[in-house]
């Protein structure tokens, strides 16, 4: 009975090494093919067979607030010899001036280096606009939504309702204009001026640079940058567009203008996740490439819920 109950003992054990190493498997293998799956997705395909001739597609979405992953990003398409050609996909409202000023310049420097085409899928607003101009043609769908030409500077007063509730905010400056504008107490008119001197002095650099870019006479430039939006069909005739059409047509240009081989696999390219969040992306992608996709989600609202986005300075953004 003893050496029964010992033998039971030792398959319990054994039975418990078994289901530990099998997770311990499955996790490794759910790793690996995520980080497989992360070179795939970046356009990284050393060592996974020859690098067949492409076109490449950046995204450029959501809030522009400058990115070193983004600048790495354009730094590998650029210096691929894989790519062929590339199309900037862009559908976002803009975002910080600074951001918008890095995307363009380091897209500016892929453009005299690879044939470049931006196609508005969507929104090219404010700071995505900048980004937009990069390239030497423009395609925006019909219904598409371009310019926002213009700067903001936001702040809240809040002076008032602290008066109501009894606050006070002290402060000691250096100089009168140090750390203006507070948001608690009314903007100076000194303070309002030199705020406004910052916000003018940008905006004049925007319509230059929209200026030079889509060749714009000062009568054109005055009619695009009193900071609307227009359609894609409304943008064509001003000169804030090439063309209307899809991403078919943005490569057909590529083709027809700039001599890129025909039929060409169109490949996307994304930045790579920074160093503290690959696990969660390695996790996510496997678990996507072996049909988890609940806990492909899951792994990813680990690793969004750990990210930090910082946000500060002036603003192209188009705040409907």
């Amino acid at each position: 009975m003893a050496a029964d109950a010992e033998l039971l003992i030792d398959r319990r054990r054994l039975r418990r090494k078994l289901s530990l190493w099998r997770v311990v498997g499955i996790a490794a293998l759910i790793v690996a093919v995520g980080a497989v799956g992360l070179r795939l997705r970046g356009g990284d395909l050393a060592g996974f067979g020859a690098i067949k001739p492409q076109i490449a597609r950046i995204s450029v979405g959501g809030f522009i607030a400058g990115s070193e992953e983004t600048t790495k990003l354009i730094a590998r398409v650029r210096e691929s010899s894989a790519v062929q050609g590339v199309v900037v996909s862009i559908s976002s409202p803009g975002g910080t001036t600074t951001g918008s000023e890095e995307l363009h310049r380091n897209l500016r420097a892929l453009a005299e280096k690879k044939p470049m085409v931006a196609f508005v899928d969507g929104t090219a607003a404010s700071g995505a606009y900048i980004a937009a101009i990069a390239a030497d043609h423009i395609v925006a769908r019909e219904t598409s939504l371009i310019g926002s030409i213009g700067v903001l500077f936001q702040y809240p007063d809040v002076s008032g309702l602290l008066d109501k509730v009894g606050v006070k905010v002290e402060s000691i400056k250096s100089a009168p204009l140090k750390a203006e504008p507070s948001g608690f107490s009314p903007t100076s008119p000194e303070a309002r001026a030199a705020l406004a001197a910052v916000v003018g002095d940008t905006y004049a650099w925007f319509k230059g640079l929209v200026s030079d870019r889509r060749k714009l006479n000062d009568r054109e430039l005055a009619t695009v940058s009193d900071g609307r939006v227009f359609s894609g069909r409304q943008s064509l005739p001003l000169k804030l567009v090439d063309e209307l059409g899809g991403e078919r047509q943005a490569v057909a240009w590529l083709e027809n203008s700039r001599g890129v081989a025909k039929g060409l696999p169109i490949q996307d390219w994304k930045p790579k996740s920074k160093s503290d969040f690959q696990l969660w992306s390695a996790l996510g992608t496997g678990a996507d490439l072996l049909g988890l996709s609940g806990l492909a989600g899951q792994f990813r609202t680990l690793g969004n819920e750990t990210a930090d986005l910082a946000q500060g300075g002036l603003l192209v953004l188009w705040r409907p």
